[in-house]
């Protein structure tokens, strides 16, 4: 992370030469990681007991969870954090039982629909940074009319870049501190490699090829770069995104990037099934990451899958709106089949997948980024709620009201009355059918 002499000359550029109780108020706890609430980003300007955002980069292996339930509830507004587990990953970090979730890696989710939040939450993997307020302030600040978008920071996302040299190189060179390892920054060349690939003049280098260039030294960075032959993927900060992380404890990693300047794209199928079927196989078979995955071969031409786009070799990630990550042939072959005569399905070809596998992420992290070229915004994962067949809620004394529960691995529909015990109930699937047609 960059030293003393990075922060006094960032402060200097924003202005922050006299904020020094921000920069020693929050406090490190070198064995979690972070527990360090937010520091203040708004200023109480009604009087009202109106509490600050706090952020929490949770972190955790593939055999954990996070350790917390996303409700949505009756007479509740929000996103509401619920059943923050006893000593678990979220409660250690300092998340708490009616806490509001305002913001997802750098997106605000407050005003979403809770399917996409989860969602968000899901494809991130196994780290996410959360913005929350408790939920007295969460409350307050509705009543006051307050636009809560305004009490987070603009832009804290790092940016990922997938950069192709030219005959003039990959367009950018580093600079840092003589003797100091980690601290790297980017002159970028105007039209050049770098700067079509997105990257902003300026910025401060975090990781090479997927890994942390914290240290290296200007000498290893070099080598690195020439071994990585002709494409190289950087994740890069601007000097408030690297100010924020590092405020605040926070690692930025690729996890959290915007990744909309990327060149590989997850693409989204709709299909409606025709007389003779969709028009492709499904096959198993081995990821390039050595897990199993589900694969789309034999598209017939002319047929539903060929004129929605799908090409052989795309790896299937989603299945209306689900992802089937953790899902068996029989298991994802069912939710296909879950709506009679239509689909929805999220698939991404050989290289992206590959592409993603080398970097360590989803490829679903990238579904929901802008597309910079064209200012297009791609749609959000379609809602599973009209999929018969994979869950049925049932109806306690009190009336309807399924709301939609995120476990940390999980989603599940729940009922939430105040008085009465939440009813739920998961439905068995039809025999497997052997084909797709």
């Amino acid at each position: 992370m960059p030293s003393g002499w990075v922060l006094a000359r960032l402060s200097k550029v924003l202005g922050l030469e006299g904020d020094k109780k921000s920069i020693i108020t929050f406090e490190f706890n070198p064995k979690d990681g972070i527990d360090n609430p937010a520091l203040s980003l708004t200023e109480d300007t009604d009087g009202e007991a109106v509490g600050e955002p706090r952020f929490y980069l949770l972190s955790k292996d593939s055999t954990e969870t996070f350790g917390f339930y996303l409700n949505e509830e009756l007479g509740c507004q929000g996103h509401v954090i619920r059943q923050v587990e006893l000593g678990g990953l979220a409660q250690r970090r300092g998340l708490q039982d009616g806490d509001r979730l305002l913001q997802v890696n750098g997106h605000f989710v407050d005003h979403m629909d809770h399917h996409r939040v989860v969602q968000k939450i899901k494809a991130s993997g196994n780290q996410v940074l959360l913005a929350v307020l408790d939920g007295d302030s969460y409350e307050a600040a509705k009543a006051l009319g307050r636009d809560l978008s305004q009490m987070l920071p603009a832009d804290i996302r790092p940016r990922l870049c997938h950069i192709t040299r030219d005959k003039s190189g990959f367009g950018f060179s580093v600079s840092g501190p003589e003797g100091v390892k980690g601290i790297f920054q980017l002159s970028v060349q105007q039209d050049g490699p770098a700067e079509r690939a997105g990257v902003p003049p300026g910025s401060w280098l975090l990781e090479l090829n997927g890994a942390s260039v914290s240290n290296y030294s200007h000498a290893q960075l070099t080598k690195k770069l020439k071994q990585s032959g002709s494409k190289v993927t950087l994740l890069v900060a601007s000097s408030a995104v690297e100010e924020f992380y590092r405020l605040r404890g926070l690692r930025a990693t690729a996890a959290l990037a915007d990744t909309s300047w990327l060149p590989f794209k997850v693409r989204e199928l709709h299909m409606v099934k025709g007389p003779a079927g969709y028009g492709f196989l499904l096959k198993e078979d081995d990821c390039s990451s050595g897990a199993t995955g589900q694969f789309m071969w034999d598209v017939d031409a002319g047929l539903p899958a060929d004129q929605a786009g799908m090409k052989e070799g795309d790896r299937l990630l989603a299945v209306n709106g689900e992802s089937i990550e953790g899902l068996d042939h029989q298991q994802t072959v069912l939710r296909i089949r879950a709506r009679d005569d239509r689909v929805t399905l999220l698939v991404i070809d050989p290289a992206g997948d590959a592409f993603y596998h080398s970097i360590g992420l989803s490829p679903l992290l990238s579904f929901e980024d802008s597309d910079p070229a064209s200012g297009s915004h791609t749609s959000s994962l379609p809602s599973p709620s009209a999929s018969p067949g994979l869950c049925h809620v049932e109806v306690g004394p009190t009336g309807p009201g399924s709301w939609l529960v995120a476990a940390a691995n999980s989603i599940g529909f729940t009922q939430v009355t105040p008085l009465a015990r939440p009813l739920w109930q998961c439905c068995s699937f039809p025999t497997l059918l052997p084909c797709l047609s």
